[in-house]
């Protein structure tokens, strides 16, 4: 089970978009932090100290061997969590519905900035996506669903690790599950 620390620590906004830089980019000085989310260094060192207290990140290496320099990697790639995980403390599950609806605002948010974008570069358009599924299941079918996304995700992840001279840009993917009614 997460830590309430960890859920709440990452969805504050400019803290997701830290850990996202981080994930995308790799290892980054404060001040690439900075400049690249448009933000005060010392607000980015605030934060950093924040995330690294939730375990989310960690001081990295200098890749130049200059120890005057504050550099940070992401320490985990996941974080996955049920605000009913936190049934048996109120305040922390209170928390944990505030992150899932901070969660669920920021996936929302990026999809709405996508299609709002101004004549997105066609191959684009047509290579992004929106899938949905309605069907029967059960909680442990619900649950090797997610497994199996996940699992799918990294595999796709490392399939494109490779500089190929392909052109690359962020792209986010996000799917639900849940129960519902038609």
């Amino acid at each position: 089970m997460e830590e309430i620390e960890a859920i709440t620590a990452v969805h504050h906004p400019v803290r997701r978009r830290i850990v996202d830089y981080l994930g995308l980019y790799g290892a980054s000085q404060v001040t690439t932090l900075a400049r690249a989310l448009d933000q005060q260094v010392g607000s980015i060192s605030h934060h950093l100290r924040m995330l690294q207290r939730a375990d989310i990140i960690e001081r990295a290496d200098d890749p130049t061997g200059d120890k005057r320099t504050s550099w940070w990697q992401r320490s985990r790639t996941r974080l996955s969590w049920s605000a009913d995980d936190f049934a048996d403390s109120p305040a922390d599950a209170m928390l944990a519905r505030s992150a899932e609806r901070a969660n669920i605002k920021a996936h929302i948010g990026r999809l709405s900035s996508w299609h709002r974008a101004v004549d997105p570069d066609p191959a684009w358009k047509r290579a992004a996506f929106s899938t949905d599924a309605l069907s029967w299941a059960s909680a442990d079918e619900l649950a090797a669903l997610s497994k199996a996304l996940a699992e799918t995700i990294d595999t796709w992840r490392r399939s494109i690790a490779t500089d190929d001279g392909a052109e690359r840009q962020p792209v986010f993917v996000f799917a639900h599950g849940f129960p519902t009614t038609p």
